[in-house]
């Protein structure tokens, strides 16, 4: 727990979730700052059925099955079948679009709604995207008007271009009685998920960046001995700040993986672009450098719509990886070709790189893929500080240590489109397969094994439940704590959910591909080559519309 984290929770009421887990007490309502429960009392009226389904297929039994999707599914029907009568969508059809990352997203979500399927009559057809494809995707069937999908998974920075747009659906009461909303960490509660007072999005999942790390690199006494003898800056440990990860990644270069016997390397960057979504990563290493804690904005100038990410901040976070990429061996081999799949799947969790930041995905695969060969080494933090932020108001660095936690992408939801309220029981359909998924057991499930999602509900931070699926007490509290610190951070960066948001993110990759290529003369050119192309889509847009929108969003 990050000092000034401790001492936001005394301002606030809120609890310090390393003094709430001695004793073993479970939480229940952690991140909305709830009260205590007793050791045992989560085990309520839907208790078993929790502690059933996370032995499905048990943490240490190897990779969940499309089998073990589909016997999930089937014992978390039950609001489908208080909702819905057996066989009441009898030849209904519906299209739904979504990921197929990693086999998960839509592998997934086939399996969970087998049941509901052959219990309701519906059929589902599929439109399964990579995530490099996705915006591409989904912003053709803005512009074209021809939304060929019914269902959709889709982030809420994409609200703004959806539901902005009127496209959606608005959610029934009787989905939101089923889903509770209630339980959701505080960050993904409204204005998350709504539009003009209405709320469209079935949360599945809660975003945010946090570092994962191999605690052998730091328990070696060869890397700690020759970090010493090189001069190394204080003891061989975790990195804290992005000054340490990139000192770290430099001594690192030509030594030995303590676990695979390769090369070792420090902290992965991904250097290719994915579809936009590559752009969080170096928001990643932006962040603390960029996020004052007394100005809510950071990637634009909310009176003006200016970016900022050619200011000094920025600047220095493309320079760090530039400062990776000109010291050989600090990142494996081809590693302009890696995007966040390649560091995160082939690399970290196949045992190749002492960190990486990644979404919660990267935590529950460790202990529960067949790929991943880093289960017992893993550990995780908060995104690493700054040991000095921009202030944008006044032009100038301020020394001092920042945190400013990346909750990148706030979360994938499920949304049904407004086209589908042409026929009632086609719209009911989808609403309920959309309740389905994101119904609070199935979400307990989803977040402890390889899904594609992370922990996003209050109910999701009760320990004691991730022990008794089989994970280790201390895993849990490294993994999610992590997550937690971030929720709850009182300096967090939060994307705007403003229209083209991620044009401005796919643009943004674009440039830093040819930076890092060196196609560019430096950091600050690159820099500004993504702001000026930033200007033009703002244009494009309308400038007065973004910039209220974009204090809408920032709560201005």
């Amino acid at each position: 727990m990050k000092h000034r984290i401790y001492e936001h929770f005394l301002r606030t009421g809120k609890l310090n979730r390393r003094a709430m887990l001695q004793g073993a007490a479970a939480t229940a309502g952690l991140a909305a700052g709830g009260a205590l429960m007793p050791k045992g009392a989560f085990a309520d009226a839907h208790g078993n059925l929790r502690a059933e389904i996370l032995q499905i297929p048990g943490v240490g039994s190897g990779s969940p099955t499309d089998a073990d999707w589909q016997r999930v599914g089937e014992m978390c029907l039950g609001a489908t079948r208080e909702s819905v009568a057996e066989g009441e969508f009898a030849g209904v059809e519906l299209t739904f679009m979504g990921l197929n990352n990693q086999n998960t997203h839509n592998f997934l979500f086939r399996g969970f709604l087998k049941s509901w399927e052959d219990y309701t009559g519906a059929t589902i057809n599929w439109i399964d995207l990579a995530q490099a494809d996705y915006n591409a995707r989904l912003q053709q069937s803005i512009a074209t008007g021809t939304v060929d999908f019914d269902i959709i998974e889709m982030g809420a920075p994409f609200e703004g271009d959806v539901l902005g747009r009127g496209m959606a659906s608005e959610m029934p009461q009787w989905v939101a009685d089923i889903i509770d909303m209630d339980d959701y960490v505080d960050y993904l509660k409204a204005p998350v998920g709504t539009w003009d007072g209405k709320t469209y999005r079935v949360s599945i999942d809660g975003d945010c960046h946090t570092m994962a790390y191999r605690q052998d690199y730091y328990d070696n006494a060869e890397f700690a001995e020759a970090w010493a003898a090189e001069g190394g800056e204080g003891p061989w440990a975790p990195p804290e700040t992005w000054e340490q990860v990139n000192a770290h990644s430099k001594f690192l270069a030509g030594k030995t993986d303590p676990l695979t016997g390769l090369p070792a390397h420090g902290f992965l960057d991904p250097l290719k672009g994915w579809g936009g979504f590559g752009f969080y990563f170096l928001e990643d290493r932006a962040t603390p450098y960029a996020k004052h804690p007394d100005d809510p904005a950071w990637l634009f100038d909310p009176e003006t719509m200016t970016p900022r990410v050619n200011n000094p901040a920025f600047v220095q976070a493309i320079q760090d990886v530039m400062d990776l990429i000109a010291t050989e061996g600090a990142y494996p081999a081809d590693q302009i070709n890696a995007d966040p799949g390649t560091t995160a799947f082939q690399q970290f969790l196949a045992g190749t790189g002492a960190a990486l930041t990644w979404w919660g995905d990267v935590g529950a695969a460790a202990r529960t893929s067949d790929t991943s060969v880093v289960g017992e080494v893993a550990a995780f933090s908060m995104n690493p500080a700054a040991e000095r932020v921009y202030n944008s108001q006044s032009g100038e660095w301020e020394e001092g240590r920042n945190e400013s936690p990346n909750l990148a992408y706030i979360g994938w939801g499920v949304y049904v489109m407004a086209k589908t309220e042409e026929d009632a029981l086609k719209n009911k359909a989808a609403w309920s397969a959309a309740a389905h998924l994101g119904g609070k057991d199935l979400s307990l499930w989803a977040s402890a094994y390889p899904s594609g999602f992370q922990p996003y509900r209050n109910s999701h931070f009760q320990y004691e439940e991730w022990e008794a699926a089989g994970y280790d007490r201390a895993y849990v509290e490294d993994f999610l704590g992590a997550n937690l610190d971030s929720y709850n951070h009182p300096n967090g960066a939060i994307e705007p959910r403003i229209p083209g948001i991620f044009q401005y993110y796919s643009v943004a990759e674009d440039e830093l591909a040819k930076g890092f290529a060196g196609q560019y003369g430096s950091a600050q050119e690159t820099a500004d080559a993504i702001a000026a192309a930033w200007e033009e889509i703002t244009d494009q847009i309308g400038r007065d519309s973004q910039i209220a929108l974009y204090k809408a969003s920032l709560g201005m």
